[in-house]
């Protein structure tokens, strides 16, 4: 089963909402970083991954029709390349708020990451710390400035790399319309679901 959806958006910017909208159109499973905390055999391939290891995609995302989140989105390039006949979404939010969320959600978690009493998600942390503080914000994620920019600089060249006619820049607070236009699939009758606040990232166990 080939990738049929890759999720370019960087996780706080509606992933997990996305991820189950893609569910309810029938594009999964999804892949997100849900499914390596949930599975965890999963996150050997991203520890490769984030020691910069060649990987052989069909085998890290076998069973899933789509992707969405951290770890998939850091490589989302090379993904749209392993992939080509996949659409792409570029998941985006106001960057002061995407920041805010960050900051209130998964920057604690990597950053506390050495105290997790739980042997697995400490190591899910060290990956994350990894693949994301230190590859993609420089070491950076705490500083608002140099992270909205990572940010910004991030939805311009998703943008400028992946052809119109492939690419669905969306804010989830759009609904269903967009998505199911670009997806070529009904609009359910269902609400868009709206999950993962970040009050709801902190109640979980």
């Amino acid at each position: 089963m080939a990738l049929e959806v890759i999720g370019a958006g960087f996780g706080r910017t509606g992933t997990n909402s996305l991820r189950l909208a893609l569910g309810q159109l029938g594009f999964g499973p999804c892949h997100h970083m849900f499914e390596v905390r949930d599975k965890p055999p999963e996150l050997a391939h991203w520890q490769r991954v984030a020691k910069g290891e060649a990987m052989d995609w069909d085998t890290v995302f076998a069973g899933y029709r789509s992707q969405v989140d951290w770890p998939g989105a850091r490589v989302w390039r090379e993904l749209a390349a392993f992939y080509p006949n996949a659409k792409v979404i570029l998941s985006v939010r106001p960057a002061d708020a995407w920041f805010d969320s960050v900051q209130a959600t998964i920057a604690p978690f990597m950053r506390n990451r050495a105290s997790l009493e739980d042997a697995h998600l400490r190591a899910m942390g060290e990956m994350a710390h990894e693949l994301i503080v230190q590859q993609v914000f420089d070491d950076r994620l705490d500083d608002r400035a140099h992270a909205i920019g990572v940010y910004e600089r991030h939805i311009e060249e998703v943008q400028q790399t992946i052809p119109a006619d492939r690419l669905l820049t969306i804010d989830v607070a759009d609904g269903w319309e967009p998505l199911c236009t670009f997806l070529g699939v009904p609009v359910p009758g269902t609400p868009f679901p709206k999950t993962n606040s970040s009050q709801d990232f902190n109640r979980k166990p």
